[in-house]
């Protein structure tokens, strides 16, 4: 089959749900392409205006190699002017001509279709089919099911395929997005069967996280002045009632995610809805739109300020109905700074669309390169192959929670959730998570049916350190001994801790017990380092401080194999201040013999040293200082003479170049145990808890 090089999406009607394709499109390439390009031949305003947010988001999230002038050829204002005076032939001609101008820049482009909103829908429509036929681009269809009967999603389907065969383009897949989920099998009873067997047919239902807007969204649709709360919209609205009855009937109509609309002097509904928000009894509140042009009285805004709101309060001069109907008017859309809708997006795609049959249709090359997007998607892709159970002992923090809804919704690990269990169901109430029962449990260490066998367990093992049994008991209520003894007996697979406890806290429960694999007489660590064109392997960064050469030697070979397992090919660089023999002195010395160790204990690993970081990293830094190395100027795992040096280092290339460090990731004990950054964001726990799950494979 001949290889494609670009793919377009198409559709025939506004808010079809093209972002969760494009974006869905782009992580799965990005699994095997370096650069991927994306072009939109029409887009809704200048630059200079306003920029497409679904082209921001794309590049901003995976960090695309593209400048936004490169993305487009006109702007609908254009490409109508242009109709209005005979110039069709002219739009698309330039249209295709600045898109093979930029082609050769990328390993794959994807192109997106009308937005169809405006004027100049019927051009549109028979401008993407001459488009995709120009370029040879096969296309997926994309067709809008909300608010449709399975016979009227039938029919748009079948019309806007036939279009597409008639000019004898080439229909990779149709999509049928935001389906009614009680439809879903009937659309896929009546549809499949009119469908080519090579045409791939996937139907999304309609999610409810990619459906709510934000109430940035509601402030920017409104033009409402923000009042409180102002850090809190990134809030989701899943649901906005009217606040104008009594406050006993107005609380039994709260839902998750409620906007409540309510004038501005209704101070009981405002105070009841932010008391109900604090609630454990109530759920979480999206926010309040005050109508009328009311603002609340002194003395109730006073109230307000001395309060933790927790909830957007915004002021409009519309009355209750009229903005209660322009919120319900409002298309939500993915943006760059709403990166759990930007999650939910791609997952619904993993979810929903055969990736692999896709893969295949599409014939797309594997670049011999690993990039950081490839690694991060293939390491998902790996802890998916076989789900293990991970312990989180510091469940109550907002971020573990927030990662442990994206693992648990992406069928990556179950996951045990430590810590006062009410406490824990209020938090996960009050952020609108949701967490699916089968794939997570919630465990007080004090209430566990375990607790006491686990004391037992702990005493036996440290008796012999003057471990008394009641001591023992009091070890095991604190989460970090209770999270690694699950994993020592076998309760779960691996644990992740630190977002709040210290690295020490983390991992001695896991040195005194769990202990090291058998011939491996040190734990350290790495860091995977994502840079801009590869991945490289950082160790040891986090825990010994100043290793002996016989140590230096075992964290390069654990180093090595631990790259290797992740699919980074070890090339070990021994890092000093001076390349091979020019420079002098104990610290270089002892880089020397741990290099020497290396090889006579490990001779099929490829390692140098000492050498210097230039002369490891840069090619010709690394063919002038050492010409006969296989390492020098294209090592893979970068080996630090002790811990001062390696943690400023990682640091320091994270910060300047912008690099993601996943980790750091303890390697040689029995069992995985990882340990976290209090500054760590969800994504890094996110990355920390699938490396973990592959750990624990073996």
């Amino acid at each position: 089959m001949k290889s494609n090089k670009n793919i377009f999406i198409a559709t025939s009607e506004p808010f079809s749900g093209k972002s969760v394709v494009a974006l869905g499109l782009v992580d799965m390439l990005m699994s095997k392409a370096q650069k991927i390009g994306y072009f939109k031949p029409i887009i809704r305003h200048h630059p200079n205006q306003k920029k497409d947010g679904h082209i921001e988001t794309l590049i901003h999230h995976f960090q695309l190699p593209l400048l936004y002038e490169d993305t487009y050829a006109y702007t609908s204002d254009e490409a109508n002017m242009m109709v209005e005076t005979g110039r069709q032939e002219e739009i698309i001609d330039a249209i295709i001509g600045k898109f093979k101008s930029k082609e050769s820049k990328y390993d794959f482009t994807i192109i997106e279709g009308s937005d169809f909103l405006g004027e100049g829908t019927a051009f549109e429509f028979d401008a993407n089919l001459t488009i995709a036929k120009n370029l040879g681009s096969p296309v997926i269809i994309v067709i809008r099911g909300d608010n449709k009967t399975v016979s009227q999603i039938t029919l748009n389907a079948i019309v806007t395929l036939r279009n597409f065969l008639q000019r004898k383009i080439k229909v990779l897949a149709v999509v049928v997005n935001k389906v009614d989920p009680a439809q879903v099998k009937e659309v896929q009873e009546n549809l499949k069967p009119q469908l080519k067997k090579d045409t791939l047919l996937a139907i999304i239902p309609a999610i409810q996280e990619l459906k709510s807007p934000t109430m940035l969204e509601v402030k920017k649709h409104l033009d409402a002045k923000m009042l409180f709360g102002e850090e809190f919209l990134k809030n989701r609205v899943d649901h906005f009632i009217f606040g104008a009855m009594q406050v006993s009937n107005f609380l039994t109509h709260l839902k998750p995610n409620v906007l409540i609309v309510t004038p501005g002097d209704r101070a009981d509904i405002i105070m009841s809805s932010l008391q109900a928000n604090l609630s454990k009894n109530y759920p979480k509140i999206a926010g309040l739109v005050l109508s009328g042009g009311f603002q609340p009285a002194e003395s109730v805004i006073q109230l307000i300020e001395g309060l933790d709101t927790l909830v957007p309060i915004m002021m409009v001069e519309d009355g209750s109905f009229f903005a209660a109907t322009k919120v319900a008017d409002i298309h939500s859309k993915i943006t760059p700074d709403n990166p759990e809708k930007i999650h939910s997006a791609i997952h619904a795609f993993r979810k929903y669309v055969d990736v692999e049959a896709l893969d295949k249709q599409l014939a797309t090359f594997k670049s011999e390169t690993l990039t950081p997007r490839m690694f991060q998607y293939q390491l998902v892709t790996w802890a998916k192959t076989k789900k293990k159970h991970i312990v989180l002992p510091e469940g109550k923090d907002e971020r573990i929670l927030r990662a442990a809804e994206r693992l648990i919704k992406q069928g990556i690990v179950k996951i045990t959730l430590l810590g006062n269990v009410e406490e824990i169901q209020t938090q996960i109430n009050r952020l609108g998570l949701q967490l699916d029962k089968e794939n997570h449990q919630i465990i007080n260490p004090l209430d566990s049916f375990h607790f006491e066998a686990y004391a037992n367990a702990l005493f036996e093992l440290r008796k012999g350190k003057n471990v008394p049994l009641q001591v023992a008991k009091d070890l095991m209520t604190d989460v970090s001994y209770f999270g690694t003894m699950m994993v020592y007996q076998g309760h779960a697979d691996g644990m992740v801790s630190g977002a709040v406890h210290t690295t020490a806290h983390t991992i001695r429960p896991a040195l005194q017990f769990v202990k090291t694999k058998p011939g491996v007489s040190l734990v350290s660590s790495v860091f995977f380092m994502c840079l801009a064109d590869r991945v490289m392997v950082f160790g040891d960064c986090a825990i010994n401080v100043d290793p002996t050469a016989e140590e230096l030697s075992e964290i390069a070979i654990s180093s090595a194999d631990t790259s290797q397992k992740f699919g980074i090919e070890p090339r070990v660089a021994m890092l000093s201040y001076s390349s091979g023999s020019s420079g002098t002195g104990a610290e270089v010395e002892k880089v020397r013999l741990a290099t020497e160790m290396v090889k006579s204990k490990r001779p099929d690993i490829l390692v140098e040293g000492p050498i210097q970081y230039d002369a490891a990293v840069d090619p010709e830094t690394g063919r002038q200082k050492m010409p006969d190395s296989e390492v020098a100027g294209q090592a893979s795992v970068l080996i630090f003479p002790d811990l001062n040096t390696g943690n400023n280092t990682y640091k320091a290339v994270q910060r300047e170049t912008g690099a993601i460090a996943i980790g750091p990731m303890l390697q040689g004990l029995n069992k995985p145990v990882n340990d976290l950054s209090r500054g760590c964001t969800v994504d890094d726990i996110f990355n920390t808890v699938v490396i973990t799950a592959i750990q624990a494979q073996g």
